[in-house]
């Protein structure tokens, strides 16, 4: 039974790509169903023209890969008649090829609003680093702008505390306590013999 078609929009797209192994991708999956095919006649139509799919174009997920994605999105377990087979993952360049490869005026229809998302999804990527690299920017001029302020308020508060606490005035000498003998120093006279 072919897959009924869907109407999409590049926002409907843009949530069925996902990002694996650093690139934004889609799966064979979403691809057949954007196309209007089965599953597994849209596969063997790319096992068909494989030539046509390098591995920057298109990859097959790793075990790990997958359950990671079963748990995240909404796809049955193999055990409970899902999929049995690892998808394939299509990079933008592959997703355009796929539909080169259906000959189907829907494929070229589709193909269409797929590469639109892709580059919506790219230039979204784009403005976030440019916004992260201005954030930056401007956190390391506030940084270096407060620790100038701090280092005014800090001296200005030094001076508040100074005219609040003045230093204390030093304390008078005190009286020894104690025996002293006060003797007249004796002038000796060198030189004088007494008799």
């Amino acid at each position: 039974m072919p897959a009924k078609p869907a109407t999409y929009d590049a926002r409907g797209i843009e949530s069925r790509i996902l990002t694996i192994r650093g690139q934004k991708i889609i799966l064979d999956r979403d691809l057949a169903t954007l196309y209007g095919v089965p599953t597994f006649r849209f596969n063997e139509a790319v096992k068909r023209n494989r030539r046509r799919f390098p591995d920057d174009f298109m990859f097959r997920l790793t075990a790990d890969e997958f359950a990671a994605l079963t748990s995240q999105i909404a796809m049955s377990k193999p055990s409970r008649g899902g999929r049995r087979t690892l998808p394939y993952a299509f990079t933008e360049h592959g997703a355009v090829m796929a539909a080169n490869i259906l000959h189907s005026e829907r494929a070229i229809q589709m193909s269409v609003v797929v590469v639109r998302a892709f580059v919506k999804m790219r230039a979204m990527l784009t403005a976030q680093k440019d916004l992260a690299r201005k954030l930056a920017a401007l956190e390391k001029t506030l940084t270096e702008r407060l620790d100038l302020h701090e280092r005014v308020i800090s001296d200005i508060i030094q001076q508040i505390m100074s005219l609040l606490n003045p230093p204390s005035e030093p304390e008078p000498p005190r009286k020894q306590i104690g025996f002293h003998a006060r003797e007249r120093l004796a002038t000796y006279k060198v030189g004088v013999k007494r008799v």
